[in-house]
């Protein structure tokens, strides 16, 4: 990733968590030297509703204040959007894009679903590794837990690190605890093609 930025498209519906992930990630890589930016996009403002958020990752400055058109990586928290166009989940991206998505499919079944060629496609059922960890169906922190794998921008002991220092100011140590676990146990499940 030296020398270049990385732009990551987050898709998911209000109340995933996707706008929380796409700035955690972003602030999460300053630790390491590094520049991020992360915001979301709302259409109808409500839990439910499909939205998309932003993170950009880079070694200088970053100049650029729009949303991202061609990511290098999407990713996906709710996997109904792959199956409605109007969420755009494939707009602007390339063969080499690298997709991330939140299922229990496989990479090859959400590969044909999506109709891309060419492109890497990660999948994880972070969903139930949320439910299993911390008792809720909210699949953003283990999503960036398997986004390491997919786009190593930092170690995973780094993005814990990053973690317990903004949320234990915000959430029990019970809640801590099971996001890191999910964290970790996404990070170690994710699969590719």
């Amino acid at each position: 990733m030296a020398g270049q930025m990385v732009e990551i498209r987050w898709h998911a519906r209000g109340g995933q968590g996707a706008k929380t992930a796409a700035m955690f990630v972003a602030q999460a890589v300053l630790i390491k030297g590094k520049f991020g930016q992360g915001f979301p996009e709302y259409g109808p403002e409500r839990r439910g509703a499909p939205m998309r958020g932003f993170t950009r990752i880079a070694d200088a400055p970053i100049r650029r204040h729009c949303s991202i058109e061609n990511p290098g990586l999407v990713v996906v928290l709710d996997p109904t959007l792959l199956d409605s166009p109007a969420a755009g989940v494939t707009a602007g991206t390339d063969e080499n894009t690298v997709f991330l998505i939140n299922t229990s499919l496989s990479p090859t079944e959400i590969k044909k679903k999506l109709g891309v060629t060419g492109a890497k496609v990660y999948t994880v059922d972070a969903t139930q590794i949320a439910l299993d960890s911390f008792g809720k169906p909210i699949p953003n922190m283990p999503m960036t837990g398997a986004l390491l794998k997919a786009q190593p921008f930092m170690e995973l002991t780094e993005l814990t690190d990053a973690m317990k220092a903004k949320f234990s100011k915000k959430f029990s140590q019970a809640v801590v605890d099971g996001n890191l676990r999910a964290v970790e146990k996404a990070y170690n499940e994710v699969v590719s093609e």
